[in-house]
């Protein structure tokens, strides 16, 4: 049996197969890239949920099933203390409780770096 490599590797040109074409999608259209914010006005209208959280409680069942109108909380924030801003279940920044017109709001005071 001969394996050598001319025997086994089609050599015909009506065999072997064209090159695929790929775009070039980093540059389409001829455009400018774009760098830092720029260019994601596409991304503008996307809706994402906002959740600034005072603190958090953890308690049995049976205790939460006796919670009713009046009952006070506990939570693991002190008053002061800055409560943290989320995106989408992530944490991004840290802020303090405002009032504006008789509304809440939050200032931001920390944002807060992604960990790699």
């Amino acid at each position: 049996m001969d394996t050598e490599p001319h025997n086994i590797i089609p050599t015909d040109p009506a065999i072997d197969q064209p090159a695929p074409v790929l775009e070039d999608f980093d540059n389409q259209g001829g455009a400018e890239p774009h760098h830092g914010g720029e260019g994601l006005e596409a991304v503008h209208d996307v809706p994402v949920k906002v959740q600034a959280v005072l603190g958090r409680a953890r308690m049995p069942i049976g205790e939460l099933l006796h919670l009713g109108a009046g009952t006070v909380v506990e939570l693991d924030r002190r008053v002061g203390e800055p409560v943290d801003i989320f995106v989408n279940d992530r944490l991004i920044a840290r802020g303090e409780v405002v009032l504006i017109d008789n509304a809440l709001g939050v200032t931001l005071t920390e944002i807060v770096r992604a960990e790699h």
